[in-house]
């Protein structure tokens, strides 16, 4: 599948005055040309196909918002090359801005003051929507996102999840190839997560949308994403696919078994080790590096009369986590 996205040695630098400590400081910080340089991008390659839903994670401070602002054409890199769909970003910015729909965590691109329908009827001026085709998209997206409620009050009064769904419309009104997500469901209720998951994964699945992901919520990613990106103080940890991930950084993985009528206390396997025991539940844990999961559960099916066994899968929070530590204490 061709690449719609193509970053090659991207690097974004930032300078600002270098402010000395001391009496004065601020005023010798006028007569003096001494800059501080901050990377906050260092040298990134990848690429996204058409169609891919990518999930870019980092913590605060990673670069993750950096790299995004250079994608949309709102940064300029310090050097290296950014192709969207075609077109350098802030280069062709009019028709760059045509290919992609963004939104950006707490900033709205709603009018403040308008009912949402109001705000819609502006995007749709704005981009040359004809009739028809704004009056079928609307509807749909009303009904994916449950928009009846509140579609005719003002962005003022709307809660934060109501907004954060109104500017996902917005940004997929005119129905750009490329969606940038930029933090969209922080501080969202579940209900409010959930719908805004089933809109993202819906346009990406039946209208072939890429969406470039960045979230601290790790549900966002598990229920959304093939793929990953990870970066770390501007620098590129990992890319690839979830499994595979995990298939390199989880070394242990947990299985717990329960009985009604036996007493798993003094339960024991020779492929896995005991965490917990008691009447009626253990955990065990196991490496399957070296131990299959069905060896482990045929072996303690086999012994004990077991009612009920699950396997923990492993938490991709504590993955990434553990990539992090890898990189800063490697």
């Amino acid at each position: 599948m061709a690449a719609v996205i193509e970053v090659d040695a991207l690097t974004k630098e930032f300078s600002r005055p270098d402010v000395r400590p001391g009496r004065f400081a601020g005023t010798r910080s006028l007569f003096t040309r001494a800059r501080k340089v901050t990377r906050a991008v260092d040298g990134i390659s990848f690429r996204i196909d058409a169609g891919e839903l990518i999930g870019f994670l980092g913590p605060n401070g990673a670069g993750k918002s950096t790299t995004i602002k250079m994608l949309t054409g709102i940064l300029v890199p310090t050097s290296g090359t950014v192709t969207v769909a075609g077109q350098v970003p802030w280069r062709d910015r009019r028709q760059n801005a045509r290919t992609i729909g963004a939104v950006f965590g707490q900033r709205t691109q709603l009018w403040y003051d308008l009912p949402l329908r109001d705000s819609f009827g502006i995007i749709r001026d704005l981009y040359g929507m004809d009739a028809a085709t704004y009056r079928t998209r609307l509807g749909e997206f009303t009904e994916l996102l449950g928009l009846d409620e509140f579609i005719d009050t003002p962005v003022r009064s709307l809660s934060l999840g109501q907004r954060m769904r109104g500017d996902l419309v917005a940004a997929m009104l005119y129905a750009p190839p490329i969606l940038y997500l930029d933090e969209p469901t922080v501080g969202l209720d579940v209900v409010a997560k959930g719908k805004i998951r089933e809109f993202v994964a819906e346009i990406n699945t039946r209208r072939g949308t890429t969406v470039v992901l960045t979230t601290h919520d790790m549900d966002d990613v598990e229920r959304l994403c093939r793929r990953v990106i990870i970066i770390d103080h501007g620098v590129l940890l990992y890319e690839g696919d979830l499994e595979s991930l995990k298939a390199r950084y989880v070394t242990t993985r947990d299985i717990v078994v329960h009985a009604t009528e036996f007493d798993l206390t003094s339960v024991a396997s020779p492929f896995a080790e005991v965490l917990t025991a008691g009447p009626a539940k253990a955990t065990l844990r196991f490496a399957p590096a070296t131990t299959s999961t069905p060896k482990v559960v045929h072996d303690l099916t086999s012994r004990y009369p077991i009612t009920d066994l699950s396997v923990l899968e492993p938490d991709l929070e504590d993955v990434i986590r553990q990539l992090y530590t890898e990189r800063r204490t490697g």
